[in-house]
């Protein structure tokens, strides 16, 4: 086997891991040496023919794995399947639950470091590449303030959320920023912008026959944590429409740093990074794999813990050498 090439496990088979299955194609560097699973393998069609495993035998083919990608639920999952397994593969993850992001670092960097392993979490587009972008627009106009507006795409979990109320047979919720408000921000003004000012939630519902829908609206648009801050409209639909329509999941968004600069701050500056998905998984998938380049080059040099967006240099996740990027990209 070609000693460079970078061979990648993938450990849960949900819209991520087919994501990362599909992206490896556009990688020729990498090759995918399974799918691990806790379901029975048996029961698993993989959409490129890749090999499926059951979880138990993730643990024998440890010296077959240069990255280990970790697919699985911000939730349940990765907050112990990521420490664990950093203490003996080099991993990376997706935890996107913001304020608990410090907590899993430790546990990550603790195991990752006792393992003599690399890690890499929480990487993705938020957290991940916004993040990134936050830092860097941060640094260069330290007199200014960060924007994050998310959309037009389905939120997963506020769906989730709304396929919960009794009579509801499913369900999609688009978040879409406030066209007014992201132009205030372009414009220079740096405005105080409420949760509500900020983004809208446009809501496709399909309820059982004979369902209360006035009541089902109602009990979406209260919905604390959920709706009740957000100006939320509820359209009801059929099935039909739900498969024809809104099948897919696409999302995207865009990170604003506001700023100024001169003698008394007089030069209004605005910098923007934006995203437009039309696979949310797909793309987090395309991030997670140039970092699990990143992570089998830090584990070649001897690196050890764990690592975020923040500590990776951009030369890590690509394929060209340093003077290829210098004579193309610089």
């Amino acid at each position: 086997m070609n000693e460079s090439i970078i061979k990648i496990g993938i450990l849960g088979y949900g819209n991520l891991g087919r994501g990362v299955e599909t992206g490896i194609k556009n990688n020729p560097d990498m090759e995918l040496v399974g799918v691990f699973t806790r379901r029975e393998p048996t029961s698993i069609k993989t959409l490129t023919g890749a090999k499926v495993y059951s979880l138990e035998q993730l643990m024998q083919m440890k010296n077959d794995i240069d990255v280990l990608v970790l697919c699985g639920g911000s939730a349940t999952d990765l907050p112990t399947q990521t420490p664990e397994y950093a203490a003996h593969f080099n991993v990376i993850d997706s935890f996107d639950t913001h304020a608990k992001i410090p907590e899993h670092f430790a546990a990550v960097h603790q195991s990752a470091k006792a393992g003599n392993h690399v890690a890499a979490i929480s990487l993705g587009w938020d957290p991940g590449m916004f993040s990134l972008n936050r830092a860097i627009a941060g640094a260069l106009l330290p007199a200014g303030k960060d924007y994050t507006f998310w959309g037009k795409g389905v939120s997963q979990g506020h769906s989730d959320a709304i396929r919960r109320i009794a009579g509801v047979v499913d369900a999609r919720q688009y978040t879409i920023p406030v066209d007014t408000a992201v132009e205030r921000v372009r414009n220079g003004e740096a405005p105080e912008l409420t949760t509500r000012e900020k983004h809208t939630r446009l809501c496709y519902v399909v309820v059982t026959d004979g369902a209360d829908t006035a009541a089902i609206e109602k009990e979406i648009v209260t919905m604390p944590n959920y709706f009740s801050d957000y100006d939320t409209t509820v359209n009801f639909i059929t099935a039909e429409e739900m498969n024809k329509n809104h099948a897919t999941l696409p999302h995207g968004g865009m990170v604003l740093r506001a700023g100024t600069t001169g003698l008394n701050n007089e030069n209004t500056q605005i910098i923007e990074y934006k995203l437009t998905l039309d696979s949310n998984p797909e793309f987090t998938a395309s991030v997670l794999i140039a970092y699990a380049r990143a992570v089998a080059r830090l584990a070649k040099e001897g690196q050890s813990g764990c690592y975020t967006v923040f500590d990776i240099a951009p030369k890590y996740l690509m394929t060209m050498s340093s003077e290829e990027m210098m004579k193309s990209l610089l």
